[in-house]
């Protein structure tokens, strides 16, 4: 039987592949207040901005490509059973092959409808005011705003409490809920922490390994490490 990687990710890992956070710096949301264009009183208060600060990012994801991270995570379920619960609303880890992953924070390649929560479809153009669903409801983002529920988290839970390696790539571990499964795990499994300015040290959790590098360069190194061990 295959031992168990769960991988943890987060925007450091589709930065290098061009594609730009949502986040700047001074903490907004290219140019706009998160509150503005990541909110249900957001998208209330004025949807044409909403639509169009997704269309714009959706337009940018559609001309990059996975990068070495993303191809080396999907080489490891040649050897182990490889989950990769990201936060991130790309789908540069699909595209790299990796087979099981699970959007914490919705797709961006994806719109629901805004009358049924469950009611997904895949979109790869602009949404538009007027883009109605099949029960005549407008289309938004298939994104999980602020002061939504994360609707996969109970999946993401089950899933890294059976991890016998846990990995976390490009992600400072300070965005609730996600944040908080690393203490889902056993205090026996080994984590591997890929980033280059780490902002945990290796007394902070048991079996923390810290690689300090981009995850360009440090999860090819790692993937090759754990694969020569089988």
């Amino acid at each position: 039987m295959k031992k168990k990687i769960v991988v943890l990710t987060g925007a450091g890992i589709s930065a290098e592949s061009g594609l730009r956070t949502f986040r700047d710096a001074d903490g907004l949301w290219e140019g706009h207040d998160v509150m503005e264009v990541a909110s249900p009183g957001g998208f209330r208060n004025n949807p044409e901005l909403v639509l169009d600060f997704y269309n714009q990012r959706r337009r940018q994801l559609l001309k990059v490509r996975p990068n070495e991270a993303h191809l080396s995570l999907a080489e490891l379920e040649e050897f182990y059973e490889v989950a990769i619960i990201t936060q991130n609303v790309d789908d540069l880890h699909e595209r790299a092959g990796s087979s099981r992953v699970v959007h914490l924070h919705g797709e961006l390649l994806k719109a629901r409808s805004t009358q049924d929560n469950n009611l997904i479809l895949d979109w790869k153009t602009d949404i538009h005011l007027g883009d109605r669903c099949e029960k005549g409801s407008q289309l938004r983002p298939h994104i999980v705003w602020f002061g939504e529920e994360v609707p996969l988290m109970d999946q993401a839970i089950r899933i890294t409490k059976n991890a016998d390696i846990l990995i976390i790539i490009g992600t400072s571990m300070q965005v609730y809920p996600a944040a908080g499964l690393v203490h889902y795990i056993s205090n026996k499994t080994p984590i591997y922490f890929v980033d280059p300015r780490p902002n945990i040290a290796a007394g902070d959790f048991k079996n923390l390994t810290i690689i300090s590098q981009n995850a360009v360069s440090g999860v090819p190194v790692l993937a090759r490490e754990l694969m020569e061990r089988i």
